[in-house]
């Protein structure tokens, strides 16, 4: 009864005070940019973990249920946690954030906005993705479904990378969000230093051309027309990583079978000019299922170090881990094996950035927030539990934070 009234109380607060938000700008304030392999705020190397929370448009959609984004985004703050990466999607369906080409529901933009508003009154960095790879919240699927009900000769979801019209709904979306006014904070979203970056995708992928060239082309596109619209914010890829015929040997060693046939190209995606940083995301229980745990951990070291080396000495940019977990429903699951994924990311980001080099921070998918039983699934975190896997990303949120005041600019020129 006493979680209800606290929920119900924070509530009429926020729906009291929404038209504040943003008045009370975090002292840390400021466009995050890059200077070669490193982040930089305000003059200095910048590092943060953080984590991933789609939900948060969908949730704040509706004024009632706000107060979750608040908890969230509070609890966030207590455990050093200051990125969130959230969608800038929702194509067609239940609460659409795009109900049909370049047409919007302006209470689910208000939703996105309230998202924007609440993380810059908390000192929250957000990186925000444009479109999903695959058919969950519309996605590329349902560009091309719209664009095949004018009767474009359109079948395959890969046609979003080469058919003119779906590629210029893409561009639509894009200018639309650089160009929203937070109905909140009164600042166009491409104005708006609480936004770190974009991303092009979540997860793209290309299965009609495994050799990576038609990916490769639509990212240099599309990231060129980002910054035509949008010259104050970091751009990246949304990409998990896995290496292409640009990087033979690592292809080998390192892909899972699996990803050959998906058409991304670690390096040659990263390399194109407009693209600012690297993306890559790690699930190795999901991409190898039948290695022991002992295999999988030692994996997840290798691919980590393996992209930062080539962040370092190759693309000459920062890396973000967008993306990593520990599913509950792994086979033979512990708590003691969540805490050593987790141990082993941060150790490997920590060692990067402590050095000058281009880890920036690791982002854990993904958080709910209390009882929002709707989204939660193996990987989801309630970071109010204080588990020793939140203790783990406290603790090392903490240290990787300490960097940014004595930190040195690397040497590396853009």
């Amino acid at each position: 009864m006493k979680c209800l009234c606290f929920v119900v109380l924070l509530a009429i607060l926020i729906a009291q005070n929404s038209s504040d938000l943003g008045v009370k700008s975090a002292s840390s304030d400021g466009f995050v940019s890059r200077k070669g392999v490193q982040f930089i705020l305000n003059g200095k190397p910048f590092y943060a973990n953080g984590l991933n929370a789609y939900w948060l448009a969908y949730e704040a959609t509706d004024p009632t249920t706000r107060f979750k984004i608040t908890y969230v985004f509070q609890n966030a703050t207590i455990h050093d946690l200051t990125i969130v990466r959230t969608w800038g999607f929702r194509d067609g369906g239940y609460r659409a954030l795009q109900i049909a080409p370049g047409v919007y529901d302006e209470k689910t933009f208000q939703g996105l906005d309230f998202a924007i508003a609440e993380a810059k009154r908390l000192g929250i960095k957000m990186i925000i993705t444009f479109v999903n790879n695959y058919s969950d919240f519309g996605g590329r699927k349902q560009y091309v479904d719209w664009a095949k009900n004018t009767g474009q000769n359109v079948s395959l979801d890969d046609d979003f990378y080469t058919n003119p019209l779906v590629k210029q709904y893409y561009k639509n979306h894009v200018k639309t969000m650089v160009n929203r006014v937070n109905t909140f904070t009164k600042v166009a979203y491409k104005d708006e230093p609480t936004i770190m970056g974009w991303e092009l995708m979540n997860e793209p992928q290309c299965r009609a051309d495994p050799s990576g060239k038609t990916l490769t082309a639509w990212m240099n596109e599309m990231a060129l027309y980002v910054k035509s619209v949008d010259s104050k914010h970091l751009l990246s890829t949304g990409l998990e990583g896995f290496y292409g015929d640009s990087s033979p040997q690592r292809k080998t060693s390192l892909n899972p079978v699996a990803a050959n046939v998906l058409g991304t190209d670690f390096i040659a995606n990263h390399k194109l000019d407009a693209i600012d940083f690297a993306s890559i995301h790690s699930y190795p229980d999901l991409w190898f299922p039948n290695l022991d745990e002992k295999s999988r951990l030692n994996f997840l070291r290798k691919w980590l170090e393996c992209h930062l080396e080539d962040a370092q000495n190759i693309l000459k940019k920062p890396l973000i881990l967008g993306e990593f977990g520990k599913p509950t429903n792994t086979p033979g699951y512990t708590q003691a094996q969540r805490d050593a994924v987790f141990n082993a990311t941060f150790d490997t980001i920590y060692e990067s950035a402590e050095k000058g080099g281009p880890a920036a921070g690791a982002l854990f998918w993904h958080v709910i927030s209390d009882g929002m039983n709707n989204f939660k699934d193996p990987l989801s975190i309630v970071l109010s539990e204080n588990s020793t896997t939140v203790n783990i990303i406290t603790e090392e949120s903490r240290k990787l934070g300490l960097i940014r005041g004595k930190g040195k600019l690397s040497k590396t020129k853009i």
